[in-house]
């Protein structure tokens, strides 16, 4: 039988039996009882109701461990949060999600534009954009994940592997534009500058530490991604690539040992001591910035309740999710770590 049918049916045959009951009671009692009556019967209605729908399974809600869900990543950190979300989701089952990989500039796009709730970028939102947010009563609370480096790349056949920061700084000024201005010895050409993206965190960072206002200049070239950029230096003796450490740091991961045997990485100074050391972006020189180009991952929610995407951040920021950043060759940032110098 048909749910409304039932319900109907009850309805004439309550009716019906409740009448002549209704109208003793209002010559015996008062018409205050007609309304008790009447009250019962809408009651009995909503239980017969309800218990008719017990059988269709109600939908999940989401909560910080279920759900379905979309998040914005930068696509320098694809290797760390692929394994952050695949761990997180075989943990917990009922949880799907989905990571889009886009350069920095789409990643807050999005954000803002409530594509997404949870994003993982390098930057934090500016004050113009916490009060637009706010303005629209979204609160957003950023937590610092991890700490990352970008790394300078070369091509196997170029011997020059130590460079000075001011070098760097010189580079990005258009100050030097050949690697025979670094090596006077050196057999190489002119300095090929390739990046990810124009829309990337990576190039913006140089842009805002050595303060460029104005365009790059001709010997800087965008590619589409991380990965390409890689594919590229491996390929032309003159490229000097910028990745993330994110895409060669994890010794566990076939595809970044496969990385890792394409190129040369370059070992930096630091800014104002001249001492002849030099740093390569290893978890130590990270983990005490004595490599000078280390920069933080954040994740950042613009959720209004306890969901998700709240669930994940808080899980990637506990140990689990902070020893997967130590396993990538990358530096947590809410869980202490011991350094340990090896001695030749």
């Amino acid at each position: 039988m048909k749910r409304t049918t039932f319900i109907q049916n009850f309805i004439n045959i309550a009716f019906q039996n409740n009448l002549s009951q209704s109208l003793i009671a209002v010559n015996s009692f008062q018409k205050i009882e007609l309304k008790r009556v009447t009250t019962f019967l809408f009651l009995q209605i909503l239980i017969i109701s309800v218990s008719c729908r017990s059988g269709i399974r109600p939908e999940l809600q989401e909560s910080p461990t279920r759900g379905n869900i979309k998040i914005a990543v930068d696509e320098s950190f694809q290797p760390l949060i692929d394994t952050e979300v695949f761990t997180f989701t075989s943990l917990y089952q009922n949880a799907t999600i989905v990571p889009e990989y886009k350069p920095e500039y789409d990643v807050v796009n999005d954000f803002m534009n409530d594509s997404v709730k949870v994003m993982v970028t390098s930057r934090k939102l500016s004050e113009n954009q916490i009060r637009y947010l706010r303005d629209t009563l979204v609160v957003a609370r950023t937590v610092t994940f991890a700490y990352d480096a970008l790394a300078l790349i070369t091509n196997r056949e170029n011997p020059d592997t130590l460079i000075r920061y001011n070098t760097i700084r010189d580079i990005f000024l258009g100050r030097i534009t050949k690697w025979k201005e670094i090596n006077p010895g050196s057999r190489l050409g002119d300095i090929s500058v390739i990046f990810d993206n124009n829309k990337s965190g990576n190039i913006r960072y140089f842009k805002e530490l050595f303060e460029i206002k104005d365009a790059l200049g001709s010997n800087f070239y965008a590619v589409n991604n991380n990965s390409e950029v890689i594919d590229f230096v491996s390929k032309d003796r003159d490229a000097l690539g910028i990745i993330s450490i994110n895409w060669i740091s994890d010794k566990d991961d076939p595809r970044s040992m496969s990385f890792v045997k394409k190129i040369n990485v370059l070992a930096i100074s630091q800014q104002f001591v001249n001492d002849g050391t030099f740093y390569r972006p290893y978890q130590g020189s990270i983990y005490d910035r004595s490599y000078p180009f280390v920069r933080e991952i954040y994740l950042i929610s613009r959720e209004t309740f306890n969901g998700l995407g709240s669930g994940f951040i808080q899980w990637a920021t506990a140990e689990q999710g902070q020893r997967i950043v130590l396993k990538s060759g990358l530096v947590p940032a809410t869980m202490p770590i011991r350094l340990v110098q090896i001695r030749n």
